[in-house]
This record gives structure tokens, C-alpha cells and sequence, in this order.
């Protein structure tokens, strides 16, 4: 699968890309990532990305040209199929396990990170197929968003969170399953109390543990 990121502080990803299972993930081959500085796309001198906007208002608003020029180039690694744009917005629909699980079904996930004041409502309208907003705040930039949701997808393919069974177990066809884990000791001493594991988590029983992880669990949709 892979993910095409489009930004004006790409340096932010470098760290990000650089550890745990994303960077396992990108050595196997399981998943691709690619960063794109969005000014690559302009064409004056001083590599432009924004302007005042029309009608008056504070701040700056990013312009729409640099972006379709982006993705324009950028999907043509798919030969437009199987490709999602996403944009970036507080005005978007709330990404969720669901919104993770349509996105994983895609061979190319492009991501647009907004900035400054927002961007062009051309951009929204024409460019991007879907608008995601990850909760009831605003940022500074889309680029934390892209990071969740490359996190999110990426762990719904297949090999990149442990094995497959892990991925078969927690996926159903209502949502992603979690559920309380445990580890070793049996027995932790907290605020002088201890607090142990659930004695079913050590019967050895297979059938009541599951039915125990099924009672406990919660569906993420």
C-alpha cells in the first residue's frame, strides 16, 4: 500500500518514519511513504504556497494550483486507480476505525496538509475526494492528522502488526476489537493493594478466555 504525503515541513515525518513498527513496515515492503514538499510545485522565485485571501481576513490561505499540480503528478503512480485524496479540515467528517478500514482498501492514500489560515475551498471542492477531521479542535497543520491516519490504515495491512492471525482476531466485520491485557507478575502492588490478573486469564481454558475477551471487549467503529 502506499501513502503519498503532501506538506510544507516534510523535515516533521523524518523522525516519525524513523521508528517502531512504521519503520519495520517500510524496510518489509509492506507499506510505501512518500513525503512531498508542496513548494516543489510553484513557480516564482520565492516558491509561494499562499496569499492573502479574497474578501479580507486575517492570516494567509494555501493556494489551490500548487495542490491539483501535486496530486496530479502524485497519483499518476496509481494510473488513477484505487487512489484516495484526503484534505485536511476541522470542517471534515471525524476519521474513525470504519473511515481506517475503507482507506485500507485503497492501493494509494494521498494526504493533503493544510496550513496557515486553511486552504483554498477549491481544493475541497475539486481536488480532494474526502474532507477528514480528527476531533473537535483545530491545528496548526494537517500534518499530526496524516501521521494518525498513516498509523491507522497502516496497521490494517496485513504483517505489519505482528502476525496475521493478531489482525484476523481483532478485525470483524462490526469494527476493531479491544480488549484489557494483561502481562507478567500475576501480582502488581499498587497504592499498597495488590492487584492481580483475572484468574480465567490463567485457567488455560481457550473457550472461557475467549468468551471472556468477548464480554470485556469494546468495538472501535
Amino acid at each position: 500500500m502506499r501513502f503519498d504525503i503532501i506538506t510544507i515541513f516534510p523535515s516533521l515525518f523524518t523522525p516519525f518514519l524513523k521508528e517502531s513498527l512504521i519503520k519495520r513496515a517500510l524496510e518489509d515492503g509492506r507499506i510505501t511513504v512518500n513525503i512531498h514538499d508542496l513548494r516543489k510545485w510553484t513557480t516564482d522565485p520565492h516558491k509561494t504556497v499562499d496569499d492573502k485571501p479574497f474578501g479580507g481576513g486575517s492570516g494567509m490561505v494555501m493556494k489551490a494550483e500548487p495542490i491539483y499540480k501535486a496530486v496530479t503528478d502524485i497519483r499518476k503512480y496509481s494510473e488513477g486507480k484505487g487512489v484516495k485524496i484526503i484534505l485536511f479540515t476541522p470542517r471534515g467528517k471525524k476519521f474513525n476505525q470504519k473511515k481506517a478500514a475503507d482507506f485500507a482498501e485503497y492501493r494509494q492514500v494521498i494526504m493533503i496538509c493544510g496550513r496557515y489560515e486553511g486552504v483554498d475551498e477549491r481544493v475541497a471542492q475539486y481536488i480532494a475526494d474526502e474532507k477528514i477531521s480528527i476531533g473537535n479542535y483545530v491545528l496548526m497543520g494537517g500534518e499530526l492528522p496524516a501521521m494518525i491516519v498513516l498509523e491507522t490504515v497502516s496497521r490494517l495491512v496485513p504483517g505489519v502488526v505482528g502476525k496475521k492471525e493478531f489482525l484476523e482476531e481483532r478485525k470483524k466485520e462490526e469494527g476493531f476489537v479491544e480488549y484489557p491485557q494483561y502481562t507478567k507478575p500475576e501480582s502488581v502492588t499498587i497504592d499498597g493493594v495488590k492487584r492481580r490478573v483475572p484468574k480465567i486469564l490463567l485457567s488455560g481454558n481457550h473457550e472461557k478466555i475467549k468468551k471472556w475477551k468477548d464480554k470485556k471487549g469494546k468495538t472501535i467503529k
